[in-house]
This record gives structure tokens, sequence and C-alpha cells, in this order.
């Protein structure tokens, strides 16, 4: 009976340790961890590696926005000046039909013809264009009609006069045109 117990207290002995434990198993236990580790490495190697391309191409796209702003701002800095010279412009177009319904030019009124010129060829060098808009179709998204005339069915929607003319500063339009338009 002594054998017995003698042998059921190393039997319990036995259960008591795992399999773990019993020298020659441990590095099994160890590869699972070191595979589940370097699963857990790569994944986070791929989600940093998404994050950089994410992020490398929002910079790209604000280097692209960045320039596109910058081109803007250059084509009109000057658009300030230009508005507040439309108005003598105008003022100067009135003079000049006047000057071309007198009877008789001086060396006066072509001196005044030259600055018009002058004027108009600094403005046009800065980007500044006239609109076209007399017998040109009606557009509301260049044309303010501010009066509309019976003008027979041939000049229907077609622009028959220019009160304002309206002008573009390097293919924006910064003022509408006025204009008359015929039904």
């Amino acid at each position: 009976m002594e054998q017995n117990q003698k042998k059921s207290n190393d039997f319990e002995e036995m259960d008591i340790n795992a399999d773990a434990d019993i020298p020659g198993n441990t590095h099994l236990n160890n590869e699972h961890n070191e595979e589940n580790e370097q699963a857990k490495l790569e994944e986070e190697l791929k989600e940093e590696k998404e994050k950089y391309l994410r992020l490398l191409a929002e910079f790209d796209n604000f280097k692209k926005r960045n320039a596109k702003e910058r081109l803007d701002l250059l084509q009109t800095a000057g658009r300030d000046v230009i508005v507040s010279l439309l108005e003598t412009l105008d003022d100067i177009d009135r003079a000049e039909e006047q000057l071309n319904n007198a009877e008789s030019k001086t060396q006066f009124s072509e001196g005044i013809e030259l600055i018009f010129l002058k004027i108009r060829k600094t403005l046009h060098s800065k980007g500044l264009n006239a609109m076209k808009s007399i017998g040109e179709p009606f557009d509301e998204e260049k044309h303010d009609a501010i009066q509309i005339i019976d003008a027979g069915k041939e000049k229907s929607h077609i622009i028959i006069d220019e009160t304002q003319k309206g002008y573009y500063l390097n293919d924006k339009i910064i003022r509408h045109a006025k204009v008359v338009v015929g039904k």
C-alpha cells in the first residue's frame, strides 16, 4: 500500500505540473507568441504606411490648392485699383464720344485721344478687357438688363444698347454690362 501511495503521489505531482512546464515543451508557446507579435507588428506597419500615404496625398493636394490660390491672387491682385478706375474709364469714353461728334478737331482734342489710348493700353496690359455686348445675345451671367424694349422678332433677346460696359480681368468678370435688351 505504501508503494501504491508513493506511485499515487508521483502521479499526482505530474498532474499538478502543466505540459508547458515540462522541459522541452516551453519553446512551443514562445513560437506562437512570436508569430502573434510579428503579425501585430506587420499590421501596425501596414497601418502606418497607409497613414503615411494618406498624409502624403493630403500634402500634395494642399500644394496644388495653394499654387492655384496663389495664381488666382496674382491674376486679380490689382482688382481693387482697376475697379476704382472703371468709373473714370466710363467718363473717358463719354468724353471721347463728345470729341468724335465735334465738328473740328484741334491739337488739344488729339492729345486727349492719346491719353485715352494710353489709359486703355495700360489697363489692357494689366489684364483688363472690355466685354463686347451690343448685337450679342443676352447672357444673364455677363449682362444686367436695365431695360427691355420692343425691337422686333429678329432682335429678340439681342442687346440693343449698352449703358455701362462690362469688364473682364484675366478672363474673369469683374463688372457686368448694363444693357438694353430687345424683346
